[in-house]
């Protein structure tokens, strides 16, 4: 496929989240609350930029990188037990790579967690210590842990049940993957550097097989991370707790953000990091693939009444797996599908996203912020209905940018593998909508530098708040023109959608490019290197 520019410069602003949303998924449905450990926070996928030139080559640049975020809002001092995986649940991030909205590869993952029964010689007596660690940790399964975590890597090729299950392993061919513990704090495992250079020694080589031959390396990290996620949380779930006029103010748009010191940074989060090469996950000639994660559960949950000593005596879960947390585009669940459907939309696949159509084709986000900013729900809602522009990009993706050859409708990440990286200093938090801005419009679009942003997969430096708060609020249609410029008008086997969007359904018109959270998705700090997300806070920092 051809990446077209023409096509990306008249979208201008691509604010198509695919899902008009305005956040993540933290916390994003009633049962998932119940059931942190696997919560399904954030989803990136990306070309890999580690070590590349200006050009988009060397480096890690034929690979693609895959971020799954679990546990959300980590407390870094939430100890003693802090934020272990759970080893009754199934993580896997799934692929499809020919547009049918099913999953032609799925990385699985379990989880191991091993109680050393470390004692402690009290009198005459030998005691089992009430902490994780008994001394200062600095290495792989280090004798000072009381616990130590591990979990393994499977590759299924087709579906996610019934395919082809093979080991992915460590360059030595064995199975067993370490994971670090957690940041306790300084005394525990060192300042900053020494705690990245402990988890470093848990990025392992991987092989996978089934991969094309000599691209079936990679690498894999599971540990905790800062939260690398940007937004101005609390103001917006108080009812979007501040003056429109700020939001509408392009310099306001790191005012509550602090220079990436807001109080997400605060917490920490784990991370499932996978990075595998770009060959090994397409297919035939189409370079788009699309990717969601999901966490599973066991069907049943007995809980015993007397637990034994020992580790994991508490449950037993048994039969067929469940799924419970699904995430494909940021905050889809969170903002845009209904409280009584929330908990639906985690366990279905999407295969079946049409049922889900009339959230997005008419979405109550811009009703309500309508209300909440300038108190009625049309004031600033555009009027086009249904929301055609929303409806294309959620279910089929973009022509030209992230929508491949056969496009089932579906929301899944969709990213064009065949569009170079870019260095991360040269990263444009708003992707191809801010380099369309930066370069002056379609005129000037040979002189764009960054081409390899949201939506066209997702980094972790893309602002997809602000990104997503000017889509859900009209700026496509703007943008659309009154000659359909985007081809925003159709979506296969929706009959209904077939009116393309035009400026004038826009109450705020142009202004609409203007709103933001307060919080600048560029100011937070990341690494240029895999698994990318920054190093977690530690436990005994004052906050």
């Amino acid at each position: 496929m051809q990446f077209r520019f023409g096509i990306v410069a008249k979208a201008c602003l691509l604010l198509v989240t695919a899902s008009a949303a305005m956040a993540s998924s933290h916390r994003e449905a009633p049962f998932i609350t119940t059931s942190p450990k696997v919560d399904g926070t954030d989803f990136y996928m990306f070309r890999s930029y580690e070590g590349i030139s200006a050009t988009g080559t060397g480096g890690r640049s034929d690979y693609v990188t895959m971020i799954a975020n679990y546990q959300p809002l980590q407390s870094p001092y939430g100890g003693p037990n802090y934020f272990a995986m759970d080893p009754n649940a199934l993580y896997e991030i799934h692929l499809d790579n020919n547009g049918d909205a099913k999953e032609d590869i799925t990385f699985q993952f379990r989880f191991t967690n091993k109680l050393n029964s470390v004692a402690l010689p009290i009198g005459s007596a030998s005691v089992a210590i009430p902490l994780v660690q008994v001394g200062t940790v600095n290495k792989l399964t280090d004798p000072n842990l009381n616990l130590n975590e591990t979990y393994s890597v499977a590759v299924v090729r087709g579906d996610r049940r019934k395919g082809t299950s093979q080991a992915v392993t460590k360059g030595d061919g064995s199975t067993t993957f370490e994971k670090p513990v957690d940041y306790i704090g300084t005394k525990t495992l060192g300042d900053a550097a020494a705690y990245e250079s402990y988890a470093q020694k848990h990025v392992h080589a991987i092989k996978v097989p089934g991969c094309p031959a000599g691209k079936d390396t990679g690498y894999v990290f599971v540990g905790q991370r800062q939260e690398g996620f940007a937004v101005n949380l609390g103001t917006v779930f108080d009812l979007v707790n501040a003056p429109a006029a700020f939001l509408l103010d392009p310099a306001n748009k790191d005012a509550a953000g602090m220079g990436g010191k807001h109080y997400m940074q605060k917490n920490n989060i784990t991370s499932i990091a996978l990075e595998v090469h770009k060959d090994c996950l397409t297919a035939g000639t189409d370079p788009v693939i699309g990717g969601w994660t999901t966490a599973s559960m066991r069907q049943t949950r007995l809980l015993n009444g007397k637990p034994g000593s020992g580790h994991q005596t508490s449950e037993k879960a048994g039969g067929a797996w469940v799924q419970v947390s699904r995430l494909g585009n940021p905050l889809v669940n969170e903002l845009v599908i209904g409280l009584p459907d929330k908990d639906k939309f985690n366990a279905s696949k999407p295969q079946d996203d049409t049922q889900f159509l009339t959230y997005v084709t008419n979405p109550t986000l811009p009703a309500l912020l309508g209300v909440v900013l300038a108190g009625s729900a049309t004031a600033l809602a555009p009027t086009n209905l249904p929301r055609t522009d929303l409806a294309t990009a959620f279910l089929t993706g973009i022509t030209g940018v992230n929508k491949p050859a056969t496009a089932t409708p579906s929301e899944v990440l969709r990213l064009n593998t065949a569009i170079a990286p870019v260095q991360f200093a040269d990263q444009n938090r708003l992707g191809v909508a801010g380099e369309v801005l930066r370069v002056g419009g379609t005129a000037n679009l040979a002189m764009a530098k960054d081409l390899a942003g949201f939506p066209n997969g997702r980094r972790p430096k893309d602002d997809v708040v602000d990104i997503a708060l000017v889509a859900v609020l009209g700026g496509l249609c703007v943008i659309n023109g009154d000659n359909n410029a985007l081809g925003l008008n159709g979506v296969p086997g929706v009959p209904s959608l077939t009116s393309a969007c035009k400026p004038s359904s826009v109450p705020l018109g142009a202004k609409s490019a203007d709103i933001h959270d307060g919080v600048d998705q560029a100011t937070v700090p990341f690494m240029t290197r895999f698994p990318y997300l920054n190093t977690p806070n530690a436990g005994s920092a004052s906050y």
